[in-house]
């Protein structure tokens, strides 16, 4: 055979494919071929179209295999995105759980030291101040027990003496 010519098996091994497909695609595409001692053989030209039908097959498939790729890269973008968004959501409910838990400890128990600042926040002199008038308070209640303890005995005693009966009218 000569140097411009290759066989379907030539050119399938070549490609790295098989018979059959070249044949389907020779068929397809109405390309011309030879027949020497029982063997279809290609010119180069017939050759330069199988190749460029091949590369032009395997650019689509490249194409279409970009394509799935970019779509499935923008999907996980979106997703990406919003696993993002999602995050920041629960960060700010977490700071926001957190400060409120926080304000609720510290309306419920207050620190020893809290307790020790309202102590020594009272002025001294403020509870000197009371402790008088707490003891001035008790004198005037002894006071008046005792006044009314007079009166009870002033009233048997004229209830108990007896008054004649000619002073009533008095």
């Amino acid at each position: 055979m000569s140097k411009n010519v290759k066989t379907i098996k030539e050119l399938a091994d070549e490609l790295g494919t098989n018979k059959t497909r070249i044949s389907r695609i020779i068929n397809k595409n109405s390309i011309p071929t030879q027949k020497i001692k029982n063997k279809i053989v290609l010119e180069d030209n017939s050759v330069s179209l199988i190749r460029q039908y091949f590369k032009n097959e395997t650019v689509s498939i490249l194409r279409t295999e970009l394509d799935k790729a970019h779509s499935h890269i923008e999907k996980l973008s979106n997703l990406s995105d919003q696993q993002q968004r999602l995050a920041l959501q629960d960060k700010k409910l977490l700071e926001e759980y957190k400060a409120e838990n926080d304000s609720l400890k510290a309306l419920k128990m207050p620190t020893e030291d809290t307790k020790e600042e309202q102590v020594n926040s009272q002025p001294k002199e403020e509870v000197k101040a009371l402790k008088f008038e707490i003891r001035s308070l008790q004198e005037e209640l002894n006071k008046q027990k005792i006044h009314s303890q007079e009166e009870r005995e002033k009233l048997k005693a004229e209830l108990t003496t007896p008054k004649k009966w000619y002073q009533f009218w008095k």
